[in-house]
């Protein structure tokens, strides 16, 4: 597996991901909330660095630099549990300052327990139109 910032091939692969892995993620949401071209929108103005295996994306995770805040973090669902998800959170962190920030759902247990594995803390719970979040920050590198 290689890490390498987003490039124009990647990004109808990614678009599939986003709204395949989401729709599974957020399954106690409306599918059609989600989008095929929700994609683009989402990343606009951030840093994207994308998983590859055999040259074809397996994950990304994208930046909002000017405040160190991790917006997404995909991992395609057949290779989740490979470390690619943590790989993936190393390079980020390479590229900012801490601390770093990111909100996650808390009905999303399984990316609420990988996040506090890696050293994220729970900094404040806040209300969003689909339940309550939780703002993590990590002052150091990851576990």
């Amino acid at each position: 597996m290689t890490i390498t910032e987003i490039r124009n091939k990647d990004y109808e692969p990614l678009r599939n991901l986003f709204l395949n892995e989401r729709q599974r993620t957020f399954s106690w949401l409306d599918p059609s909330e989600f989008q095929l071209d929700d994609f683009e929108k989402h990343i606009q103005g951030e840093t994207v660095l994308v998983a590859l295996e055999n040259d074809i994306p397996i994950g990304f995770i994208s930046i909002w630099m000017p405040n160190n805040f991790i917006h997404h973090l995909y991992i395609d669902q057949e290779h989740q549990g490979k470390n690619i998800g943590t790989e993936l959170l190393k390079a980020a962190i390479k590229k900012t300052k801490f601390p770093v920030t990111l909100k996650c759902l808390e009905q999303n247990s399984k990316a609420v327990d990988f996040y506090k594995r890696k050293g994220f803390v729970e900094k404040e719970k806040g209300n969003s139109e689909h339940g309550t979040y939780i703002l993590f920050e990590l002052l150091e590198n990851i576990h």
